[in-house]
């Protein structure tokens, strides 16, 4: 049974077969990709001439920042908009119904428990409860609404104990609470008598769908997806290090990467400037291959994990992501280095391994061992260094020390590389 309250702009004439209604389902969390789920269809409503929108929502809340997007749309639009609370608008889901021209509910529904809270369950700062009390009260003032029940779903200092939301309590109203306190236009059991409500039983309506890529985002963009993608990444691209050419890892490693950039975009988190702190960071990491210091390779790292702060939803969230995915890697490198002992043969072709010796057939200097034991005479004093000539070969030489006169018989006794070290032959009296 449907119970129509009040008139609103459409409910002047019945609706005809031409005209069009879209409905936006509102069935999970409130987050940015709901937000731009949300924009897209209200673009796509306005383009089509669309006569109404309405908004089939069933969410327990979500993101603050995602709520405030999807009012400033449904405020910008100047295609009428209303909202079907069918089970609960809780938290953001209580903002977004308000935002709403208009509010249809169901007996059993409920709205409020609109208080904002961090991710840790605290509640957030003064700062941030002021301006969201602010926003509550300007929203339910623009549709006519006494703001005093707005304000109770998120302060819960606000006294109204005959709808079980004393002092401590956040108020949340009931469908007969709603349509009492002038929170609700109509009760409905169904779309069908919302339409009817809206004197639209007789248009084309038309559910909105997500896209493919908006549904990879939200669940490229989960919370527990994000940290498992970073892990791959970052352990995928470290294992393609310790391999020889390029593999599966490093292609495991970039795939991940990918989907990740993919899913914050997609969501509408990650912008062009995310995307150009990425690949500047990749190019100053490939550039400290080549160059000495580390500092660039440093400067390269901190690109690529701004550019993943700057993309997250929450902050907080994305740099403990990183950790975990860099402590993963790290417990990795350790294990393949000290148990199993890899090395990184990506480096190999820029860092040179092989000893130049003997033993591997290298030979710097010409060896003069053969010249031991044979004698000469000097052509040349020794002071101590000099020239004596060997079987007719003129030699360079040192003496043991001594100054030895030129033409004075000499014999090698040692040889040293290159350098020959020769004794003077006393003469015979």
């Amino acid at each position: 049974m449907a119970i129509c309250m009040v008139s609103g702009p459409n409910n002047s004439a019945e609706s005809s077969e031409n005209e069009k209604v879209l409905i936006i389902p509102v069935k999970t969390e409130v987050d940015s990709v709901l937000a731009v789920f949300i924009e897209r269809n209200i673009k796509r409503a306005e383009k089509e001439h669309v006569r109404q929108i309405v908004l089939d929502i069933n969410t327990p809340g979500g993101s603050l920042q995602a709520a405030l997007d999807i009012s400033e749309q449904l405020r910008k639009t100047k295609i009428p908009t209303a909202s079907y609370i069918n089970t609960r608008a809780l938290s953001a889901g209580a903002y977004i119904a308000l935002s709403t021209d208009s509010i249809y509910i169901t007996e059993q529904s409920k709205i409020g428990a609109a208080a904002v809270i961090k991710g840790n369950g605290d509640d957030a700062d003064k700062k941030t409860q002021s301006f969201w009390l602010a926003e509550l009260k300007e929203t339910a003032e623009s549709s006519g609404r006494d703001p005093v029940y707005a304000l109770a779903m998120a302060d819960a200092s606000i006294d109204l104990p005959k709808y079980n939301a004393g002092k401590g309590k956040l108020l949340t109203l009931t469908g007969k609470q709603a349509l009492e306190v002038n929170y609700a236009e109509g009760e409905a059991d169904s779309m069908n008598e919302v339409l009817a409500a809206l004197n639209f039983s007789k248009a084309n309506a038309e559910t909105a769908n997500m896209s493919f890529a908006e549904q990879a985002a939200r669940f490229l963009t989960n919370p527990v997806i994000i940290p498992l993608l970073l892990t791959i990444a970052f352990l995928g691209l470290l294992l393609e290090l310790y391999t020889p050419g390029f593999g599966i890892f490093g292609f495991l490693g970039l795939s991940a990467l990918f989907l990740f950039f993919f899913g914050h975009l997609a969501a509408g988190l990650a912008g062009l400037g995310a995307v150009l702190f990425f690949i500047t960071g990749m190019i100053l990491l490939i550039a400290e291959l080549f160059l000495p210091g580390g500092i660039i390779g440093l400067a390269g790292v901190a690109a690529i994990g701004y550019s993943m702060i700057i993309s997250a939803d929450n902050p907080v969230w994305m740099g403990i992501s990183i950790g975990i995915a860099a402590a993963v890697c790290i417990i990795a490198s350790i294990l393949l280095t000290k148990v199993f002992g890899k090395k990184m043969k990506f480096f190999k072709k820029f860092i040179l391994n092989d000893a130049v010796d003997t033993k591997s057939g290298y030979i710097s200097n010409r060896s003069r061992v053969e010249l031991i034991g044979k004698t000469g005479i000097c052509l040349t004093a020794l002071r101590p260094a000099g020239t004596v000539e060997i079987d007719g070969e003129r030699v360079d030489a040192v003496s043991e020390g001594t100054f030895t006169e030129k033409g004075k018989q000499v014999k090698v006794v040692k040889t040293e590389g290159i350098r020959v070290v020769v004794r003077e032959l006393e003469s015979l009296s």
